[in-house]
């Protein structure tokens, strides 16, 4: 099985990669020595979860580390992308392999944890990965929030008094189940398609 593990952090990689060679896992890259090699199994953290990543190798199956992600980042990130296994920052080597075997195999992997990120966290993110019920006047706050804006210059922008618009910023939070401008940032972010930035 031919694993390459793309990780935002240089050290959890070569740790991993050091971890995996040292149990028998012969064709293991890194990010920076991944030139020519085509993986089976692409090991990832939310930061290298990107779509050019997946592009480049469509027939990999995505292992994704769970690296202290937020709920909401991770939500996204199992909505927004073709993953096919989470694993848990406190998951340990018996476990890795069953997981890289497993998805190896075409089967899914998923810890406890991503499992209640899902359920309970999801806010009403629909089971097709769609944010419902946003107006278009919700979506152009939030545009405005992804660009930085305070309450009073949303106001301005938009040509509402400040009340309205914190009493759209609310509903917004409530629809998504985020609780500040950075939570809803991640999560605009992360839904490029439903929630236009």
């Amino acid at each position: 099985m031919n694993i390459g593990i793309h990780f935002g952090n240089h050290l959890m990689a070569e740790a991993i990669y050091q971890l995996l060679v040292k149990n028998g896992y012969d064709h293991v890259v890194t990010n920076e020595s991944s030139n020519g090699f085509i993986p089976h199994v692409l090991l990832v953290d939310i930061t290298t979860l990107k779509h050019d990543l997946l592009a480049r190798h469509p027939e990999a199956k995505v292992l994704l580390m769970d690296t202290g992600t937020e709920p909401e980042q991770l939500c996204a990130g199992l909505l927004s992308y073709r993953i096919h296994g989470v694993l848990s920052p406190h998951t340990e080597l018996p476990l890795l392999k069953k997981a890289l075997t497993a998805i190896s195999e075409g089967k899914l992997w998923i810890d406890n944890r991503a499992v209640k990120t899902l359920l309970y966290d999801a806010g009403n993110i629909s089971q097709k990965g769609k944010i419902s019920h946003i107006t278009s006047r919700e979506q152009e706050i939030i545009q405005c929030i992804c660009r930085g804006l305070s309450n009073s210059e949303i106001a301005r922008r938009l040509t509402l008094s400040p009340h309205t618009v914190k009493t759209h910023l609310n509903a917004i939070f409530k629809k998504l189940n985020v609780t500040s401008r950075t939570k809803l940032m991640a999560l605009a972010t992360h839904r490029p398609r439903e929630v236009p930035v």
